[in-house]
């Protein structure tokens, strides 16, 4: 039977084990993730250009503005080994899907080191048994909230996630460097002061790399969202391989004024953001504030200076710049919520791909 017919015969079943539907062409990497887990499964069918909302299919077919062939290349090159996967066009009812066959693989394939199985209709982190609960309750609390965030999210937001997670993981396991009295009070050793901001500022750069991930998502699912008036040259569009690095390197070129650590002018340069309607003015006041803690801690070691004065005038000039774990595990949550609430709204307003 070719994979036409057997498309045939799923498509009005619900998703699952082996079923996975698609409204929009995702991401490299969910795409990755998504043959992943049904490779060290049963084996399956993710179809693209079907939408399963509520329940109900909707059949929309898949736009042609990006070709599915290149991401699902680009998806299979992460994975290791490489499993065995079919791949090709498909009309149904009129429609054109695209379809990707999973074969179940007698061996375990990884994502990036990490192995990914379906539960149900969900592709999800297979844990080691051999992990042990994090010791202070608040990381152990925190943790918990970001594998509930991972639930229903875009690839952006599993990326964001994954690292954080990473984060949460080593001030678990160096509590005896960054926070050897309590969890209240900073470190007095000065190993533990350069790893505290250096995690703290890694925190940051994740924020803002996901701001560029969602903008490929979004140009990658709706492509009208790219026309602009915005110049570009022709070295900038030679410079790329195909059009899927042009809209990658176009999305990071968005973030230049978040990177300066002016995020309402983010928001005002990116309608695409800005039409979520997430980003009020208290949480864009709150966000940079929290950038230029990394400013300060990345180019002056957490001395404070005249700039960072102007964000917080209790402190004085020339002292040093200190978070105790509670601290930073304070802003960490404030971050993880606010992409929480711009990744929901991101999945529902321009229909992304979502994992889990």
């Amino acid at each position: 039977m070719d994979i036409a017919k057997e498309v045939a015969a799923l498509i009005g079943r619900p998703e699952g084990v082996s079923l996975e539907y698609k409204a929009v062409l995702p991401p490299a990497r969910t795409v990755a993730q998504l043959i992943c887990s049904f490779a060290n499964s049963q084996g399956g069918f993710i179809v693209l250009g079907v939408a399963d909302v509520g329940g109900k299919l909707k059949i929309n077919g898949l736009s042609e503005e990006f070709r599915a062939t290149d991401i699902t290349h680009k998806a299979i090159d992460l994975l290791s080994p490489r499993p065995g996967v079919n791949y090709e066009y498909v009309f149904h009812e009129q429609k054109r899907l695209y379809v990707i066959k999973v074969e179940k693989s007698d061996t375990p394939i990884a994502l990036e080191g990490k192995v990914y199985v379906r539960e149900g209709d969900h592709s999800v982190l297979k844990i080691p048994s051999t992990e042990q609960d994090n010791r202070y309750a608040r990381i152990k609390h925190l943790s918990s909230m970001l594998k509930q965030y991972k639930k229903q999210c875009t690839s952006a937001k599993a990326k964001y996630l994954d690292h954080y997670q990473s984060v949460l993981n080593i001030l678990d396991d160096l509590g005896s460097l960054l926070y050897p009295e309590s969890p209240q009070k900073p470190t007095t050793s000065q190993e533990g002061k350069v790893l505290m901001r250096i995690l703290f500022s890694s925190c940051a750069d994740t924020f803002e790399t996901y701001m560029s991930d969602l903008l490929y998502e979004i140009y990658l699912a709706q492509p009208a969202t790219l026309k602009s008036s915005e110049q570009i040259t022709v070295k900038e569009v030679l410079d790329c391989t195909d059009m899927h690095e042009f809209i990658d390197v176009y999305a990071k070129k968005k973030l230049a004024k978040l990177q300066r650590g002016s995020v309402k002018g983010f928001i005002a340069d990116n309608p695409q953001i800005k039409g979520l309607n997430v980003f009020n003015d208290d949480l864009q006041d709150g966000i940079e504030k929290l950038l230029q803690i990394r400013h300060l801690y990345s180019h002056r070691n957490g001395i404070v200076d005249e700039k960072f004065l102007r964000y917080y005038p209790d402190l004085k000039l020339n002292d040093e710049h200190q978070m105790p774990l509670d601290n930073f595990l304070e802003r960490f949550e404030y971050l993880a919520q606010a992409i929480d609430a711009v990744d929901r709204a991101a999945l529902t307003k321009y229909q992304l791909a979502s994992l889990g």
